[in-house]
Order: C-alpha cells, then sequence, then structure tokens
C-alpha cells in the first residue's frame, strides 16, 4: 500500500480527535508513522522513498502517513514541528514518539519493529538503537 497524505480531517478520524478527546487515545488498527514534510525541504525528498518502502514492508502492520506542514498548519502546530523531516512513530496504546531529522532506512525499520511492533508476533532483541536513532517521547501538549 503506497504512503497517503494526512489531512487534518483524516487525522481527527483515523488517528486523534484532539478537538473532543483530552487524553491521547490513538484510533487506528494498526501502529502508524506520520512522515511531517514540506516539497521545498531537500532532507524530506530524501527520506519520501525511504517512507514509501516501509508502506510496502509494512503493509497490513503500520498505516504510514505523509502531513505537508505547509498544506496543514495546524497539525504541524499541535505537534511543534519546527524541524523537518520529523516522523511521528504511534504505537497501538502508549505515548507517541517523535524523530527529528533524516535518518538511514535501518534506523526507521529499527524503530519500527522495536517501538511499533514489539508486542506483536515474535519477541525482538531488547537493543536500544544509537543516539542518532533514538526516539524520544512526545510530551502531552498542555
Amino acid at each position: 500500500m503506497a504512503v497517503e497524505h494526512l489531512t487534518l480531517q483524516k487525522f481527527k478520524e483515523q488517528i486523534f480527535d484532539y478537538e473532543n478527546e483530552k487524553e491521547w487515545k490513538y484510533k487506528g488498527k494498526v501502529p502508524a508513522v506520520v512522515d511531517f514534510y514540506a516539497d521545498w525541504c531537500q532532507p524530506c525528498k530524501i527520506i519520501a522513498p525511504i517512507m514509501e518502502k516501509l508502506s510496502e514492508k509494512y503493509d497490513g502492520k503500520v498505516k504510514i502517513w505523509k502531513l505537508d506542514t505547509e498544506a496543514e498548519r495546524e497539525l504541524a502546530a499541535m505537534f511543534g514541528i519546527r524541524n523537518i523531516p520529523s516522523v511521528l512513530f504511534i504505537p497501538m496504546e502508549g505515548t507517541p514518539m517523535m524523530q527529528v531529522g533524516a535518518l538511514p532506512e535501518h534506523l526507521y525499520i529499527e524503530i519500527i519493529e522495536k517501538e511499533l511492533l514489539k508486542n506483536q508476533g515474535e519477541e525482538k532483541k531488547d537493543e536500544t538503537p544509537g543516539n542518532n536513532g533514538e526516539a524520544k517521547e512526545v510530551k502531552d501538549k498542555e
């Protein structure tokens, strides 16, 4: 399945309706990855084909979204996006994690396997990604 573009309306319907919910509760059926990008951003263009590959690799297991920060300024502001690319990793339960900056493909795979799919299927080794690949928890916005 190809990467799907995320709009504010789709976000509220399929990820989180922040206008009607006070605490984070992911609505999806599988974990998700949201790539915050802009058309003018060179590093965003570098990771775009990686996101396409990931959408094929994890088809049916992880939903991959792209969010244009220029078109969806409200969502970009809600997540405090100041640098792009920024990639949000949304597990089925728990707090989403944000990774800022372009990473090589193997680090995105590592984060997906360890953070999004860790409780699904067979057990994975508990290895913490290096500093470059470490995803940070997103703090609740007050």
